[in-house]
């Protein structure tokens, strides 16, 4: 039988890493060869998750088609933010939780996506459906994944569905999901290693929103200040990536982990139109407080979207 690679979104977070390692297990399980492999090199939240429950990062490919024929997405669809090759591919499966948008294939496959918080959440359900007992150490990659996606499930995108599930892998892995939950998201906003291009690679993601090019990058923080005070070289480093992929706009966003807040700068021909996205005034520096927001599938996408449309 053909193997299978099952992997996430580039720039990879706790979520697509996670179940990638996840989704290929259960494809295992019930007799597919699968491999769970990754888009970029995980950051410092993903590898305390990692570390924790005893998992190797999975090696990184370059183009998909030189890896294999047949591929399965899990937390994400958008080709821009897939595996370069990803049109020389047929896709399997799709197991997300975002907005759907710029896919297609020429076969017909097996999609789910579900509105909830995390795309473990769905991985969750998909067990049961085959029968599959959940080992600890793959729950604790699950609970990992709910965490962070959720911010300890301070999020808007959180559901009751996420905690319920949550609840369920807390206990097979043996952790209490709050205190493994902050140390974890703690790990993730440790930022003092990291250069400015690590920054703004994080977790970055491009988006068509119409006519426009956009890349939303986000970092979790527990002092801003850390990232903010870096604002002139993180400006040029921002226009030159504008530049060079001929963006519209690039947001970055910082977030608070502990006020759950965020502060974003914005740069482009297009970044006034973010002050009527988020109701708010941009000051000199094209920085602004974006009070409450957190997620930015569910308020830093729709947001810009219906903005850049107007």
């Amino acid at each position: 039988m053909e193997k299978v690679l099952v992997f996430g979104h580039k720039n990879p977070d706790t979520d697509t890493i996670t179940s990638a390692i996840v989704y290929a297990y259960l494809k295992n399980a019930i007799g597919v060869e699968a491999e769970a492999v990754a888009l970029g090199e995980v950051n410092n939240e993903t590898k305390f998750a990692l570390e924790k429950f005893g998992f190797e990062a999975p090696r990184i490919i370059g183009d998909v088609s030189n890896e294999a024929k047949k591929v399965i997405l899990v937390d994400h669809n958008e080709k821009q933010q897939s595996a370069d090759g990803i049109e020389n591919v047929q896709v399997t499966e799709v197991i997300d939780h975002h907005r759907i948008a710029n896919f297609e294939t020429a076969d017909p496959l097996y999609y789910r996506a579900e509105p909830v918080g995390c795309t473990a959440t769905i991985l969750n359900k998909i067990f049961k459906e085959k029968g599959v007992e959940i080992p600890a150490n793959i729950a604790g990659l699950m609970l990992s994944a709910i965490v962070s996606d959720s911010l300890l499930f301070k999020s808007p995108t959180c559901t009751e569905e996420d905690i319920a599930a949550a609840r369920e892998l807390e206990a097979i892995a043996g952790v209490n999901a709050e205190e493994y939950g902050l140390a974890m998201l703690k790990a993730g906003a440790d930022l003092s290693d990291k250069s400015l291009e690590d920054l703004l690679s994080l977790d970055a993601k491009e988006f068509v929103m119409g006519e426009y090019k956009v890349v939303i990058a986000q970092v979790n923080a527990v002092d801003v200040n850390d990232v903010m005070n870096r604002r002139a070289e993180l400006e040029d480093l921002i226009n030159l990536e504008i530049q060079e992929k001929e963006l519209d706009l690039f947001f970055f966003v910082v977030t608070d982990i502990l006020n759950n807040d965020s502060v974003a700068l914005a740069l482009g021909k297009l970044a006034l139109k973010a002050e009527a996205a988020f109701n708010v005034k941009f000051d000199d520096n094209n920085i602004a407080l974006l009070k409450g927001v957190v997620s930015r599938k569910k308020q830093v996408v729709p947001a810009l979207t219906e903005a850049l449309a107007l």
